[in-house]
């Protein structure tokens, strides 16, 4: 849910906002900066959108998810076995080479030449194949490209993105199931 949607729908009290939600906290942590009108009790967010859990937000455990979680891989294995789908963000002959089992290849740069270029249907093509809602492990070959997919995907409105540190890599060198 967006922070902004959260906040100017509800009417908040300075007693009743959630600790995480107060003015210092916010400014301290420099997520955002807040405007508040205490005759109409409405509270705007200034500088960005961020997207953050609501029940998280009532207990005052905000988190800004403008940067992904990165995991270990042993944990993102975990993830994978207990129902998150997982995406592949290399090129299609680094996915040919070996990937995760089950994983769907949608690659985040492609190769041009000597060089790599961005994938400018990125987004559209993650759309078709996940749902906004769905719990997505990201993955690329060291880390880099997955961390750079992942920030993109969260930033587009995705809620569930891990990312894999270390990447394939790491996944082949702790002897993790391939294809």
């Amino acid at each position: 849910m967006e922070a902004t949607s959260l906040i100017s729908s509800s009417c908040f009290t300075a007693s009743s906002l959630p600790s995480a939600l107060c003015l210092q906290n916010l400014d301290n942590r420099g997520l955002f900066s807040l405007t508040v009108n205490p005759q109409r009790c409405r509270i705007a967010i200034v500088c960005k959108k961020l997207n953050f859990c609501t029940r998280a937000a009532l207990r005052g455990n905000v988190q800004a998810t403008g940067v992904p979680t990165s995991v270990p891989v042993r944990v993102a294995h975990e993830l994978h076995q207990a129902g998150h789908r997982y995406l592949d963000v290399r090129t299609p002959e680094e996915f040919s080479a070996g990937h995760v089992p089950g994983a769907i290849n949608i690659p985040y740069f492609y190769k041009v030449g000597s060089g790599l270029t961005k994938n400018p249907n990125f987004l559209a093509e993650v759309s078709s194949h996940f749902g906004k809602y769905d719990e997505i492990i990201v993955g690329c070959q060291l880390g880099k490209r997955s961390l750079m997919a992942a920030t993109d995907l969260l930033a587009s409105g995705f809620t569930a993105i891990t990312d894999i540190a270390g990447g394939y890599a790491a996944w082949t060198q702790n002897r993790l199931p391939t294809e």
